[in-house]
């Protein structure tokens, strides 16, 4: 564990003496260092404060999680605020739906088994617009979604570039009131969901 000089992204509000590797982020873990109380997680190697949650972001998560959870067909798993392990990451959205290929009692799903990801964002919303939509991209997520609770919509981002000198997401599509969000899996319609449903 030798210091390094590089910065963070600025949009990241982090500890930015050092980089962490994702096993040393999980040694941290598993000799107490962080704990459940421990309001972080590993983005891009460094460690990262998460935004403290009011009543409508944890209602939206709520409602979202339990729509989804209902779209799910078999194969699929949908998963709530829990850790995924990606290359230089270990994020915890809000919400995602994984291939259940494998259980996840002794791992977090890899990037090849992750369907979809979503995040619930206000105070949060340039770091999951920028940050965690670059993270994403990066290792190919195929559908990243933004609850946005500052503008009322959903935004639905597809087409990853994957690795690439600055990784994004291609497409955008806004949803707002008055209209359903698809949810489509592998190419593979599986439903809707209204932004109404779920908005507070």
């Amino acid at each position: 564990m030798t210091p390094v000089a590089a910065a963070p992204p600025t949009s990241l509000s982090m500890a930015a003496i050092r980089k962490f590797s994702v096993s040393e982020y999980q040694r941290l873990i598993d000799v107490g260092v962080l704990t459940d109380e421990d309001r972080v997680e590993l983005l891009e190697n460094y460690l990262v404060l998460k935004m403290p949650a009011n009543p409508p972001h944890d209602s939206t998560v709520t409602k979202l999680y339990r729509r989804l959870d209902r779209l799910a067909p078999p194969g699929y798993l949908a998963r709530c605020q829990v850790g995924s392990s990606l290359p230089d990451s270990r994020p915890e959205p809000d919400i995602a739906l994984v291939r259940d290929e494998a259980s996840f009692d002794a791992r977090h799903p890899a990037p090849h088994e992750i369907a979809l990801v979503v995040e619930v964002a206000d105070s949060s919303l340039p770091r999951d617009r920028v940050d965690k939509g670059r993270i994403y991209a990066r290792v190919s997520i195929p559908q990243y979604w933004v609850v946005n609770l500052v503008d009322r919509q959903i935004e639905v981002f597809t087409d990853p570039t994957g690795p690439a000198s600055v990784p994004v997401y291609r497409r955008r599509q806004d949803f707002t009131p008055g209209i359903s969000v698809p949810v489509e899996l592998d190419g593979r319609s599986v439903g809707a969901v209204s932004v109404d449903e779920v908005l507070p």
